[in-house]
């Protein structure tokens, strides 16, 4: 009776992990923006599909008094103020710098990021 399971047991131990070979598996990687997925189909053979995330877009509604995060500024980049005098842009005082989130102008402080002010749509074409 022992050696009757014992085989039971043996047989079962084997055939597991070609059992598990024949199962289709997903292997999914991710990167930024979008989701790889492999899978291997009935045949054994890799079938990889590429599905693409939309990202909302992040705009934000600068104001003064907020702390300002580069992430969430779209197009960012210090501008230089002397290009954009006639749409308010103005010289900034001593620690700040003028920088460009999509089409607005804001005055951030260096050291601490706070915005000093705001001047929508100054960078537009």
């Amino acid at each position: 009776m022992k050696k009757l399971i014992l085989a039971a047991m043996t047989a079962s131990l084997l055939a597991t992990p070609m059992a598990a070979s024949a199962q289709s598996r997903t292997v999914i990687k991710e990167r930024p923006g979008r989701t790889v997925v492999v899978e291997k189909n009935r045949h054994g053979q890799n079938v990889r599909r590429t599905v693409v995330r939309q990202q909302p877009a992040r705009y934000t509604n600068w104001q003064r008094g907020q702390r300002f995060d580069r992430n969430r500024a779209p197009n960012y980049r210090q501008i230089d103020y002397r290009a954009y005098r006639q749409r308010g842009v103005y010289a900034p005082p001593r620690g700040y710098q003028w920088v460009q989130s999509g089409n607005d102008a804001v005055l951030i402080a260096i050291a601490s990021g706070l915005i000093g002010a705001v001047v929508g749509g100054a960078l537009l074409n």
